[in-house]
C-alpha cells in the first residue's frame, strides 16, 4: 500500500478502528437476561448457603439455643445484605430472584424465631440441658474433662429425669407441637451426650473408668423420656378415628394459609376446593362421553373396570411402559413440542420397586430412574391383582410421560444445567405442575387413541382433583385417613389397597401438606400461561416450553413475571388469578 503522503497516526488509527469493529462483529450477541445463567442475587445465594451449610455441619445438636442464635444472626446478616442491592436497576429474572430470595431468608428467620419461643415454653421439662451443651462446647475443642465431675452430674440428671417422669406422668396431654419440640430437643441432648463419650471413650483413661455405667443409663432414661412425651402428644386437629392405622399431623387452615402464601398461591383452601370440583365436574362428563362410546352407558364404573382388566402378565409390565414411552416421546417430537436433548433420552433407566415400597407408592415413579410398581412373588394374592389392576396399560398411558419425558425426567435434566442456584426455590406447584400440564397438553392434542385411554388419562386427571379435595379435608379437621380413602374408592374408582397406599403417601411420606395441591394447581397454571403466550402466537410451544424449563423451579407467578416481563415490586405479593 502506498502511504508516503497519509500521516502514520492517521493511518494506525484508521486500522484499529477497523480491527476493533471487526472484533465486535465477531464476537456473538449479548445474551438475553432471560437465559443468562447467573444473577447478582445468586452471588449472594452462594455465600449464603455455604455459610449456613458450614454453621449447620458445627452446631449440630437439635434445638440448641448456641446453634439457634448463630444461624439467626447470619440470616439477618444476608437480610441486610440483600437489602444493599438496587432492585429497581435490576432485571425482570434478577427481581424475582431476590423477592424469592428474600422470602426465604424470612421465612428461616421465622422458623427460628418459631423454634425458639417453643424452646421456652419445654424447656422445663430438661432443666440439665445448659450443663449439657457445656460439656459439648468444650468437647468440640478437646478440652480435658473433669470426669469425676461429669459422672456426679449424670448422676444427677438421671435422678431428675425421674423425678420429670412422674411429673410428666400427671399431665393430660402436650400440644403436638411442642411435644415435637420437647422430643427433639431430647434427642439432641442425646446426640451431644453421644459425641461426648466417642470422642474421650477409650482414650482418656480417667473418661473410660469414671464414665461408661452413669452414661448408659442416664442415656437410657433419656430414651425412655422421649417416649413419655411424644405419649402425650395431641394434635392441633386430631384426626377422626378409624380403622386405617394412618397417622397424620393435620396442620389447620392458618396452616394451610400460611404454606399458600409462601408459595404464592392467591387461592383460599375453600376456593381451591371449588376448583377442584370444576375440574372433576369436567372429567365426570368426558368420562361418561367415553363409557357410553365403550357401550357401558352412563356406568362409568363399569367402563374403568373393563379397562383395568387390560392388565399385562407378570413379567412383561417393563416392555409395555417401554412401548407407551416411545408413543409418547414420538408424539412430542412429531408435535415439535419441546427440545430434547440426546443425553437426556439415553441414560434414564429402569428399577422395580420393593413390597413395602408399594405399601406407600402403589403406582411407578420416575426421573432419572423409572421405579415400577407390579406385584412380586412375595405379595398376597390380592394386592397382587390390585396392583396389576391399578398399573394397566390405560392408566399408565397419562402418566409414562408425566414421569419421564417430558415430565421428571426432563425436568430434573435441565435442573441440573440451567439456572441451578434456582433449585432452592424448590416447589411442588412448579415440579409436579409441570408433569401434570403434560398431561392435559397431550390429552387436548389428541394423545389418548381409544375411548378406553381417555379413561385411562381421566382416571389420573380426576385423582388429581381429588388429592386437593382430600388434602385440605384432612388438614382441617374435616376427614379422617378413612374418610380419604374411601373417598378415593368412591369418586376415583382406586383399588382399595392403591387408595390406603396414596393417603398414607400423602399422610405419612414426609411430604408437604401442600404437595398434593401442587399437581393440579400448577398444571393449570401453567396451562394458563400457555394461554397468555402460545394461544396469542407471541410465542411457539417449543419456544415456550424451552424458556418455561430453562427458569428452573420456583413459584409459577414468578416465572410468569420472568416470561411476561411483568412489573415486580420489592414486597411483591401474588395476585394472579389464574383459573378461568
Amino acid at each position: 500500500m502506498h502511504v508516503k503522503n497519509y500521516p502514520v497516526k492517521s493511518f494506525v488509527c484508521s486500522c484499529l478502528s477497523l480491527l476493533c469493529i471487526t472484533q465486535v462483529l465477531a464476537q456473538p450477541a449479548p445474551e438475553p437476561a432471560l437465559y443468562q445463567q447467573t444473577s447478582e442475587v445468586n452471588d449472594i445465594m452462594v455465600q449464603y448457603n455455604a455459610d449456613y451449610r458450614n454453621l449447620s455441619r458445627f452446631y449440630v445438636i437439635e434445638n440448641s439455643p448456641e446453634g439457634r442464635q448463630r444461624l439467626l444472626s447470619t440470616v439477618n446478616e444476608y437480610i441486610n445484605k440483600l437489602g444493599k442491592l438496587d432492585f429497581d436497576k435490576l432485571n425482570t429474572g434478577t427481581k424475582a430472584d431476590y423477592i424469592l430470595f428474600n422470602r426465604d431468608l424470612h421465612e428461616e428467620q421465622y422458623q427460628l424465631e418459631k423454634e425458639a419461643k417453643e424452646y421456652d415454653s419445654v424447656k422445663q421439662w430438661f432443666p440439665f440441658a445448659d450443663s449439657i451443651y457445656a460439656y459439648e462446647k468444650l468437647r468440640r475443642r478437646g478440652a480435658v474433662p473433669d470426669a469425676e465431675k461429669l459422672a456426679a452430674g449424670l448422676n444427677d440428671w438421671g435422678k431428675q429425669i425421674q423425678s420429670l417422669r412422674q411429673q410428666l406422668a400427671q399431665q393430660s396431654s402436650i400440644p403436638f407441637y411442642l411435644g415435637e419440640r420437647a422430643a427433639g430437643t431430647i434427642d439432641g441432648l442425646r446426640d451431644a451426650l453421644k459425641s461426648i463419650y466417642k470422642f474421650y471413650y477409650g482414650y482418656d483413661p480417667m473418661f473410660t473408668w469414671w464414665i461408661p455405667q452413669p452414661y448408659k443409663i442416664t442415656d437410657s432414661l433419656l430414651n425412655v423420656y422421649v417416649k413419655d412425651i411424644k405419649a402425650k402428644e395431641k394434635s392441633l386437629l386430631p384426626p377422626k378415628k378409624d380403622s386405617s392405622g394412618i397417622k397424620g399431623n393435620p396442620i389447620g387452615l392458618d396452616g394451610l394459609m400460611r404454606g399458600l402464601k409462601y408459595e404464592m398461591i392467591d387461592y383460599t383452601p375453600d376456593e381451591l376446593i371449588d376448583i377442584a370440583h370444576k375440574e372433576y365436574e369436567w372429567c365426570m362428563k368426558e368420562m361418561l362421553k367415553a363409557s357410553n362410546e365403550m357401550g357401558f352407558g352412563n356406568n362409568w364404573k363399569a367402563a374403568l373396570e373393563k379397562v383395568k382388566q387390560t392388565y399385562v402378565p407378570p413379567g412383561q409390565q417393563p416392555a409395555a411402559m417401554f412401548k407407551l414411552y416411545n408413543e409418547s416421546v414420538d408424539f412430542i417430537k412429531q408435535h415439535n413440542l419441546i427440545t430434547i436433548p440426546p443425553l437426556a433420552e439415553e441414560t434414564w433407566r429402569m428399577s422395580m420397586m420393593s413390597p413395602e415400597d408399594q405399601r406407600v407408592n402403589p403406582f411407578f415413579l420416575g426421573g432419572e430412574e423409572l421405579i415400577i410398581s407390579y406385584p412380586t412373588n412375595e405379595m398376597s394374592e390380592e394386592d397382587k391383582m390390585m396392583s396389576m389392576r391399578g398399573n394397566n396399560p390405560h392408566f399408565s398411558r397419562a402418566t409414562v410421560h408425566h414421569e419421564l419425558i417430558a415430565g421428571h425426567r426432563l425436568e430434573f435434566y435441565m435442573m441440573s444445567r440451567y439456572k441451578p442456584y434456582r433449585r432452592q426455590f424448590n416447589t411442588s406447584f412448579w415440579i409436579e405442575g409441570w408433569s401434570l400440564y403434560w398431561e392435559m397438553l397431550l390429552w387436548d392434542l389428541g394423545f389418548p387413541q381409544s375411548p378406553e385411554d381417555r379413561v385411562g388419562m381421566l382416571f389420573w386427571r380426576m385423582h388429581r382433583c381429588a388429592r386437593i379435595i382430600f388434602s385440605i379435608n384432612y388438614h382441617t379437621g374435616k376427614w379422617s385417613p378413612q374418610e380419604c380413602i374411601d373417598f378415593l374408592v368412591d369418586s376415583v374408582g382406586h383399588e382399595r389397597a392403591n387408595a390406603e397406599g396414596e393417603v398414607r403417601r400423602s399422610f405419612e411420606g414426609g411430604y408437604d401438606p401442600l404437595y398434593q395441591i401442587g399437581y393440579m394447581i400448577g398444571g393449570l397454571q401453567i396451562m394458563q400461561l400457555k394461554r397468555e403466550l402460545v394461544d396469542t402466537k407471541k410465542m411457539s410451544f417449543k419456544d415456550f416450553h424451552d424458556a418455561f424449563i430453562h427458569q428452573n423451579t420456583m413459584p409459577i407467578e414468578m416465572e410468569r413475571a420472568i416470561l411476561e416481563n411483568l412489573p415486580l415490586t420489592k414486597d411483591y405479593k401474588a395476585n394472579w388469578k389464574f383459573y378461568k
